[in-house]
């Protein structure tokens, strides 16, 4: 059996690869596709924490396009059509390698999963189809349903909620290092998919676990 009876995954970073979309056309946005890239996602986080901090929400969608183009902008520009492609891209994410086996001998084990994103809903649907791990899941949760992005507490609640269950009896696993210390202020416990390697920065709120990939849970 599993070592808890739920397993709740955020999407963006920890099952599909946010910088799949850049790479994807990097040889048409030229050499600042990597600075491009991070700078989109770091700046569409930011602008999720932004909204939620004072009280407004708005579509994931939204904000990831009012990202781009400020990424876009810092860089000095794109070539005509690639923005549209890069949005376009971005529906359809690719997973990481290990992520439908993991899902999938989870579930063998009994265990139930689940997404828990910020995405908007259509976004979420096309990234799990794109991936072909709707099979492997029980649910998708979205922040739609409570108007708020994270780490707002009623976000996690959501999950809770779903699974009629304690914070405690959830595994919550995030490549986001904010949103792991989100959920364990919750009261979940916390797996930091930590694939950059990068320092801690949360240490008031540490992970109860950090691995550099979801096979761990196996």
């Amino acid at each position: 059996m599993p070592t808890h009876p739920f397993y709740v995954f955020d999407a963006y970073g920890t099952l599909f690869d946010v910088h799949s979309a850049a790479s994807k056309y990097q040889a048409e946005i030229g050499a600042s596709w990597e600075r491009l890239s991070q700078t989109w996602r770091l700046k569409h986080i930011e602008y999720t924490w932004l909204f939620a901090q004072t009280g407004r929400h708005t579509s994931f969608r939204r904000l990831a396009e009012q990202s781009l183009d400020y990424a876009i902008a810092l860089v000095g520009g794109v070539p005509p059509g690639v923005r549209d492609k890069l949005m376009a891209s971005y529906m359809t994410l690719s997973a990481y390698p290990e992520v439908a086996e993991v899902l999938a001998d989870l579930r063998a084990t009994g265990a139930r999963t689940a997404i828990l994103s910020n995405g908007d809903p259509d976004m979420l649907e096309a990234a799990v189809s794109s991936a072909g791990i709707g099979a492997h899941l029980d649910a998708v949760l979205s922040v739609q349903d409570v108007g708020i992005f994270k780490p707002a507490m009623k976000v996690y609640e959501l999950a809770t909620r779903h699974f009629s269950c304690k914070p405690g009896e959830i595994s919550f696993q995030s490549s986001n290092r904010w949103d792991a210390a989100g959920a364990k202020v919750f009261g979940m416990r916390c797996v930091w998919i930590n694939r950059a390697g990068l320092p801690d920065e949360y240490p008031d709120t540490p992970a109860d676990v950090v691995t550099r990939d979801l096979r761990a849970l196996l």
